[in-house]
């Protein structure tokens, strides 16, 4: 398997605290950040999403089920 960065995306931040906690939990994964990312053209302070940020050597499969699993989707940096 090759490091890779992914970010897994969710709506808010409580979803992506939670997943964040359960990326280290589960995997073992020491780089795992969460990252608040404001819409482009958005005023609204609550129009954000938030990134689970996580760099490591893991099958993009496990992350893109387990951001399935809380209403998110994968993507790769």
């Amino acid at each position: 398997m090759i490091h890779r960065r992914y970010l897994l995306v969710f709506p808010d931040r409580d979803t992506a605290d939670v997943v964040a906690e359960e990326v280290t939990d589960r995997f073992g994964s020491t780089d795992v950040r969460v990252i608040r990312e404001t819409l482009a053209g958005e005023d609204d302070d609550e129009d954000a999403q938030w990134l689970v940020s996580v760099s490591a050597t893991l099958d993009r499969p496990l992350l893109a089920d387990l951001a399935d699993d809380y209403e998110g989707w994968l993507e790769t940096d």
